[in-house]
């Protein structure tokens, strides 16, 4: 079980509580939500910012909204929603979609078809522009 609880450490270090959430309340929703932090592992921790918030708590429109924004390029914002009245099962929708969504991103973004692209190391920003560019008709 240490995949769990370091999917749970990676989520509890990212994960704001907003609205609807106590502070006490962090380490079971850390605990609901560490699933997700396998998926998060592929990222930088620095990358990586989860918000949670609940509107109407008890209420008939209860509705927990779990959004991701991981600071890479391009910036990604995922958001996952759930109306199910029941706390725990809402937390688990919400977690499922963004591991969903997340799952999506990160093929939406690989170079699936060329191998080059992925076993070449990228420079960083400042790099790229230093490196000379011989001109092929001279």
């Amino acid at each position: 079980m240490p995949d769990t609880r370091e999917g749970t450490a990676i989520v509890a270090q990212r994960l704001n509580l907003a609205t609807g959430f106590l502070a006490s309340e962090r380490g079971w929703v850390s605990e609901r939500l560490s699933k997700l932090g396998s998926r998060l592992r592929s990222f930088r921790h620095d990358e990586i910012d989860l918000e949670i918030s609940m509107k109407d708590r008890r209420g008939a429109g209860q509705r927990v909204t779990l959004e991701c924004w991981i600071n890479c390029r391009p910036r990604l914002h995922l958001v996952a929603t759930s109306s199910a009245r029941d706390l725990p099962a809402a937390l688990g929708e919400v977690r499922n979609e963004l591991i969903r969504q997340v799952d999506v991103a990160e093929t939406r973004t690989d170079p699936r078809g060329n191998r080059v692209l992925r076993l070449v190391p990228r420079l960083p920003d400042g790099e790229q522009n230093s490196i000379p560019v011989r001109d092929p008709l001279l």
